[in-house]
């Protein structure tokens, strides 16, 4: 007993050092780089980071995933700093394929790094936020900088805006195709010691426009990383955005991802978040349709082994008419594996004629693997048409029979179903190279090949 009382004083205390590191970076940050248009934002997250703290399983948003045990970490955490040892030969080796027909932006331990990025597409421009305050996007990023915190109100949120001011802003030019997908590199370099890195991403895509979005996370090192990234997408009217999530890091590597998108014009948003390793990984999706007659697709595969965690929370805000989203999120949980899906659809007063669609299935593989699964609807207009249902099961056992029958062994049937439950998923990864980079994975996670 007085041993798990120690260990518990000694957890404490490793969190109470790491928040007051980080709020003495906070401070140094400030000191170092003066006032600026983001200062304000950065003021009132780090107090609202301050009032909240690190959530709980007390705040029902995390009800099922126990973050605050990463906080007992000693983190290094020094943004602007930490990015001087990740070389370019370790870059060659990181490499997502296609990339020779890409645009590359690299972060290295949340920090952008401008020499390793490559911008191919004349579409595409890619500036600090600082910058971008100051310049003829001002306007953009006070209007835009930070609407995610109405949808995501935790203390690791206002965490990454504290330190915005070493974010990017990216721009899809109005009227434009971009030829060229756009991958971007989460990489920890945890070679030396452990790591918190916090990159923040505002992406602003003009009228007509189109672009493709592949993001990946990468830890290098056997020391301990938790990345707490924020991605805001505005769409315009008329425009095209699609989003790619891969999530295949090491067991200790931990992520916090929000991607909030806002639709203020009619457009078409189409996502695909992919999770097979890691730590605790927290996905936030918000989808915000405030224009008339927009169309979301939000689909999610998460094949989990070992003790990997992993907790997918989405939002789809209807806020005017004619609106329709179509979300399926499979799950598939081996081992000792945990997952969580919890889907908030909204349907305000004035959105009426609103499809909104949610399907989350699940496959355990193991007696020991867990799901909770948590989809919601929220309607308050009259003339919608809505649907959301939830499944968690074990593999069909016809099927299995059937293929067993034709001679087929029972490892190879029981993949073959797996890979046929993912199919439903994968097929709605339009980048050729990135489908086949995922098929890839996942053969060789059920040993298909």
């Amino acid at each position: 007993m007085l041993l798990t009382k120690d260990r518990k004083l000694k957890s404490k205390i490793n969190t109470m050092n790491t928040i007051e590191n980080i709020k003495e970076q906070y401070q140094q940050l400030q000191s170092a780089n003066g006032s600026s248009a983001l200062t304000s934002i950065e003021q009132k997250a780090f107090t609202a980071f301050s009032n909240m703290g690190i959530p709980t399983v007390k705040h029902e948003e995390w009800k099922y995933t126990r973050i605050s045990s990463l906080f007992n970490k000693d983190f290094q955490f020094a943004p602007g700093r930490l990015a001087s040892s990740f070389s370019k030969s370790d870059f060659d080796a990181l490499h997502l394929p296609g990339f020779e027909n890409a645009n590359e932006i690299v972060f290295v331990n949340g920090v952008y790094n401008e020499a390793l990025s490559l911008i191919r597409s004349a579409a595409i421009s890619v500036i600090t936020l600082e910058e971008a305050s100051k310049n003829e996007h001002s306007t953009i990023v006070s209007t835009h900088l930070g609407h995610s915190s109405q949808y995501n109100k935790d203390g690791i949120h206002a965490l990454n805006t504290a330190f915005v001011k070493e974010g990017i802003f990216l721009h899809v030019a109005k009227g434009k195709v971009t030829e060229h997908p756009v991958y971007i590199y989460h990489v920890t370099d945890a070679r030396v010691s452990n790591i918190l890195s916090q990159p923040r991403t505002l992406v602003y895509v003009g009228e007509a426009a189109q672009v493709q979005l592949v993001e990946t996370f990468i830890t290098l090192g056997n020391s301990e990383s938790f990345t707490n990234q924020v991605m805001e997408v505005v769409v315009e009217q008329d425009a095209v955005v699609e989003n790619y999530i891969i999530q295949n890091d090491a067991a200790h590597s931990h992520h916090v991802t929000t991607t909030h998108f806002r639709q203020i014009g009619k457009s078409v948003v189409h996502t695909v978040t992919i999770t097979l390793n890691g730590g605790i990984v927290r996905n936030n999706l918000d989808m915000v349709m405030e224009a008339d007659r927009c169309e979301a697709n939000l689909f999610g595969l998460y094949f989990l082994k070992g003790t990997t965690h992993v907790d997918n929370h989405t939002i789809v805000d209807n806020v005017n008419p004619n609106c329709l989203s179509n979300e399926l999120y499979k799950g598939i949980i081996n081992d000792q594996g945990t997952a969580v899906f919890n889907g908030k659809i909204y349907v305000r007063q004035k959105a009426q004629k609103t499809n909104a669609f949610q399907s989350n299935k699940n496959i355990l593989l193991s007696d020991h693997a867990t799901v909770n699964t948590k989809p919601q609807l929220e309607i308050f207009a009259d003339d919608v048409k809505c649907s959301h249902g939830c499944t968690v099961g074990q593999l069909d056992e016809e099927g299995l029979f059937y293929l067993r029958s034709r001679g087929i062994s029972f490892d190879k049937a029981r993949s073959l179903l797996i890979h046929a439950f993912a199919k439903d998923v994968l097929e709605h990864i339009k980048p050729v190279a990135i489908r086949a980079y995922v098929e890839q994975l996942i053969c060789e996670r059920l040993e298909l090949n």
